[in-house]
């Protein structure tokens, strides 16, 4: 992965009316990097996209893409920019060919090179066997395709994708998954899904928005440490002598479940799943299973955004 940092956004700040919808913001993204870039309904996710884009002016900051500040020059700015709405700008009644070619024009590439720039598309994407045919007529999967293909087609450093498998079948799914982390070895990738398994599958990097704030950054490595907990799932086939596995170093609180099941919480330095083992064994608890607990993305999701609104809401409280 290169050092070459090619999207930098600084102290990001937009107002609708009174509303602060985006909140003293401040990122980069690196060449060769895929961020997923998440956040609840209202987080200020889409505004910031159409900012990073273009698409709309910030009140206070200022972006660099590959370099070229954004608002002192927009053209060359949004040339190193490939973008994929989460409605593709598709023509349906135009063939894959006719359309690429369309945007190869748009994009003011010269004539002599559109071939090449096309070919290379859709080698990329898959479609070289729907060439000729109508956008209109392909699956959902083929016209995502066809709408990452326009994103591309002129090389731009930088590729933004909003919700790019909505509404696609788990193989597709799979497919442009594939397509994407393939584009983040050439390209700095942002991708803004609301499902968050594809973001552990896709990504390198991932931030969550909550009310206009970053409220998280972290790489995915950084990410699995969040997800570790300190409990442990243990399933026995007989009755156990809690006060014996209080006893043993670390452990810190037994709660009893159904069906046998213990949740044993333990300190989050020690791990006592082999003594708890052994203790079973010699004990005659008939160990079942032992499964150290993860946390979902799902869950740390939640945990965030909800601790942020109860924060801010107890401080709107105090301040009144």
């Amino acid at each position: 992965m290169s050092d070459q940092t090619l999207i930098q956004v600084e102290q990001l700040t937009r107002f609708y009316g009174s509303h602060r919808a985006v909140d003293d913001l401040s990122f980069e993204v690196r060449r060769g990097e895929v961020l997923g870039f998440l956040g609840p309904n209202g987080a200020g996710k889409s505004t910031t996209m159409r900012m990073i884009t273009g698409n709309l002016a910030p009140h206070h900051g200022r972006i660099t893409i590959n370099g070229i500040d954004i608002l002192d020059q927009p053209k060359a700015a949004k040339a190193e920019i490939g973008y994929l709405p989460e409605q593709p700008p598709l023509y349906r009644e135009l063939t894959v060919d006719e359309y690429l070619q369309f945007c190869a024009r748009l994009n003011r590439i010269t004539r002599s090179k559109q071939s090449q720039a096309i070919g290379s598309v859709k080698d990329r994407c898959g479609l070289g066997d729907v060439g000729g045919r109508l956008i209109g007529n392909l699956s959902k999967g083929y016209q995502q395709r066809v709408g990452i293909a326009q994103a591309i087609i002129h090389s731009p450093a930088v590729v933004v994708l909003d919700e790019p498998t909505v509404g696609l079948d788990p193989i597709q799914i799979r497919q442009i998954r594939h397509l994407i982390r393939e584009l983040g070895g050439e390209h700095s990738v942002i991708l803004s899904t609301h499902i968050l398994p594809e973001v552990q599958a896709t990504c390198d990097h991932v931030q969550i928005i909550h009310q206009g704030k970053l409220v998280l950054r972290d790489s995915i490595e950084g990410l699995a440490q969040r997800m570790q907990t300190s409990s442990l799932m243990v399933r026995l086939g007989r009755p156990a002598n809690q006060d014996s596995i209080l006893s043993i170093n670390g452990v810190s609180a037994v709660d009893e479940l159904e069906n046998g099941c213990l949740r044993i919480h333990h300190d989050p330095e020690t791990n006592p799943a082999a003594a708890i083992a052994h203790t079973a064994v010699t004990q005659g608890w008939e160990l079942l299973e032992l499964t150290p607990e993860k946390r979902s993305l799902e869950e740390i999701f939640v945990d965030i955004t909800t601790s942020e609104t109860e924060a801010n809401e107890s401080t709107e409280t105090a301040a009144a």
